[in-house]
């Protein structure tokens, strides 16, 4: 099965993005109006969950931004009428965080999740609900790649609570023949990321710091991961939303390659022409919530929805340090 985007699918429709001024939520949303759809987008621009109205310049007159909580039941009833699709993107993704301040992850990561689906269940029961979950949930691996028959064995706050909100889109799926799924998302990277600080993702601090002339550090280990390219992610995400075959499922993501992290840091100094940076012990308060090695295995959706990584890591890791080199201090 080859991957293909009908876009007739989202032309003239309605799409309402929650987060849609984050990293993922906003590089959706560009997509989609490239694709004829009419887009909507709730964000509540809290200043460390990464919206960041920046990220759709160029887009501002044609869509339309709702600065809201997804914890506001009332915004979310007048956003949710008459929308084909729900992109549910809005989290909270700090592992740390997550762990300093566990009840509001737990009100952000779940109880609003719950809240989204209720909303939707009295006025749009027939809407498409795409969400994005983590691989965080599956903990230390058993074995690898991890497919999603895996154990779910969280190690932190933020993977339990994504587990719950996960579920309850299932459920209400099974249930109430509300269509939703799940992707499993696992280390996306591109324009548009955070890279004031290491909240979303390792990678946005090393580039910010590598083109900032200074070096980053490496937590020193083995570590394995694979990385997947934002623009394959929202390929994912487009073609979750248009099968019906994908209701009720859940979907892993993964990269093109595996790599460890030491491999990781010389590959992004080779690809930026220079570099520095610093191998130093795994502190010990991140050890304690490391799941170790992790790469994906992600045959389920493309045998069901013919999705596989097409963006190389080396490619993808040079357009994000073009895009910052041009783009940094709105970023920072």
């Amino acid at each position: 099965m080859s991957l293909t985007i009908d876009h007739q699918t989202f032309a003239g429709n309605g799409v309402l993005i929650t987060g849609g001024l984050g990293f993922i939520g906003s590089n959706l949303a560009r997509r989609l109006v490239t694709l004829g759809a009419r887009v909507s987008i709730l964000d509540s621009l809290l200043p460390d969950y990464g919206g960041n109205l920046f990220n759709i310049e160029g887009i501002e007159d044609v869509v339309r931004v709702n600065i809201s909580d997804v914890r506001d039941s009332h915004s979310l009833q007048y956003l949710v009428q008459d929308q084909l699709y729900l992109f549910n993107l809005a989290g909270q993704t700090s592992h740390m965080d997550s762990m300093a301040d566990p009840l509001t992850d737990l009100e952000i990561n779940c109880r609003a999740q719950l809240s989204i689906l209720e909303t939707c269940r009295k006025v749009n029961p027939t809407i498409k609900v795409v969400f994005a979950s983590t691989r965080q949930m599956y903990g230390k691996p058993d074995y690898l790649p991890v497919d999603e028959g895996h154990l779910l064995r969280p190690v932190d706050v933020n993977g339990i609570n994504k587990m719950a909100g996960e579920w309850y889109h299932i459920l209400y799926n099974n249930v109430f023949d509300i269509p939703g799924c799940a992707l499993r998302l696992t280390n996306t990277y591109g324009p548009r990321m955070r890279v004031k600080d290491a909240r979303q993702t390792f990678l946005g601090i090393w580039i910010r710091l590598l083109l900032e002339g200074r070096p980053f550090d490496v937590w020193d280990g083995p570590q394995r991961r694979d990385f997947t390219y934002i623009d394959d992610a929202v390929d994912a995400i487009l073609l979750a939303a248009a099968s019906s075959q994908a209701n009720g499922q859940i979907f892993n993501l993964g990269g093109d390659c595996v790599i460890t992290l030491r491999e990781l840091a010389e590959l992004l100094v080779e690809v930026n022409g220079g570099g520095e940076f610093t191998v130093r012990v795994y502190p010990s308060d991140r050890k304690r919530i490391d799941i170790g090695d992790y790469y994906a295995d992600f045959s389920r959706i493309r045998s069901t929805l013919g999705w596989e990584p097409r963006i190389a890591l080396r490619d993808g890791l040079k357009r994000c340090l073009e895009f910052y080199r041009e783009h940094l201090p709105h970023y920072v």
